[in-house]
C-alpha cells in the first residue's frame, strides 16, 4: 500500500510538471528555420568582432537584415526565442548543430587557407629560382 502512494505522488508530480511554462506562440518560427537564423546571427557577430569595418562597409545591420533574410519582424523573434529557451532539450539540440555547423566552416576555412599559404610559398619558390640566374647574370656583365 506505501508503495502504491509513493508511485501515485510521483506520478502527479510528473505529470503536474508537464504543465507549459510558456505557451507556444502563433507565429513560431520552425526550428530548423530558427536554427539557421542562429547559425547566421553567430555568423555575423563572428564576423563584426573580428572585422567591425566588412558589416558597416556592407551597409548590413545585423538583426535587419535577419528579420530581412527569413521575413520575420523582432516580435516573432523574440517571442520564438524565449519559447525555444523554455524547452532546455529543443534549444540545446539547436545550437548543438550551430555550432557544430561553425567548427566544420572553421575547419573548411583553415584548410583553405593553409592551400593558399601553401600555393603561394610554392610560387615564392619558383620566382626566386627563376630569378637567381638573371640577378646573378646582371651582376658579372657589370664588371
Amino acid at each position: 500500500m506505501k508503495y502504491l502512494v509513493v508511485l501515485l505522488v510521483v506520478a502527479f508530480t510528473v505529470l503536474g510538471c508537464k504543465e507549459e511554462v510558456i505557451e507556444e506562440p502563433e507565429n513560431l518560427i520552425p526550428e530548423n528555420k530558427m536554427t539557421e537564423l542562429l547559425y547566421d546571427l553567430a555568423v555575423l557577430n563572428g564576423a563584426k568582432a573580428t572585422n567591425p569595418g566588412i558589416l558597416k562597409d556592407n551597409d548590413i545591420e545585423t538583426m535587419p537584415y535577419l528579420f530581412n533574410k527569413y521575413k520575420i519582424d523582432s516580435l516573432q523573434f523574440v517571442q520564438s526565442d524565449v519559447y525555444y529557451a523554455s524547452k532546455p532539450l529543443i534549444y540545446q539540440r539547436m545550437y548543438k548543430e550551430v555550432l557544430s555547423r561553425l567548427e566544420t566552416k572553421a575547419d573548411k576555412m583553415e584548410e583553405d587557407r593553409k592551400r593558399k599559404a601553401d600555393s603561394i610559398k610554392e610560387a615564392n619558390k619558383k620566382v626566386k629560382d627563376t630569378l637567381a640566374p638573371k640577378v646573378l647574370k646582371s651582376d658579372t656583365s657589370t664588371d
